[in-house]
């Protein structure tokens, strides 16, 4: 797993922001920070929680932020639409980025393989890993203050 000062590792996926598109975070490195908000399913409660709480009381003024689960593309689409997210989400499908992160949650007992543990990153403009937040259980959000925080010093 990647910590505070390291490179952050490079992925790729599908992007849903209006279209989808193939995605790599590499080329979205480099003018602002980026948020990586992993999160286990689209449509579930607690990620809904977080994605609505990441539009409504989180400024992205000075970041590029984007959710990315182990939901399919099209699954997204229908997602971001329905919540109204005006930031893009990315389709890890392939476990890609949950593995490269080392965030994959075991879900079996819900029926579903593997999916997104939930968790945080922010990485500076050089590419470094400067935050980094785990759940310590599916039912828990990121403290938003933090993560500002973490945007806000990044950017400096």
């Amino acid at each position: 797993m990647p910590g505070i000062g390291d490179d952050a590792p490079d992925f790729g996926g599908s992007i849903v922001d209006g279209d989808i598109a193939p995605f790599e975070l590499s080329e979205h490195l480099g003018d602002e920070p980026v948020v990586l908000a992993f999160f286990p399913a689209a449509f579930s409660n607690t990620c809904t929680d977080e994605m609505e709480a990441l539009r409504d009381g989180f400024d992205r003024d000075d970041c590029t932020l984007f959710g990315v689960s182990t939901d399919l593309p099209h699954a997204l689409t229908a997602y971001r639409a329905q919540y109204d997210l005006p930031f893009a989400l990315v389709a890890d499908p392939d476990h890609r980025a949950i593995e490269a992160y080392d965030v994959v949650e075991d879900f079996e007992h819900y029926g579903v393989g593997t999916v997104a543990q939930r968790a945080v990153f922010v990485i500076d403009t050089d590419g470094t890993v400067t935050y980094r937040w785990l759940a310590d259980n599916a039912g828990q959000e990121p403290d938003y203050d933090a993560l500002a925080e973490a945007v806000a010093d990044a950017a400096a």
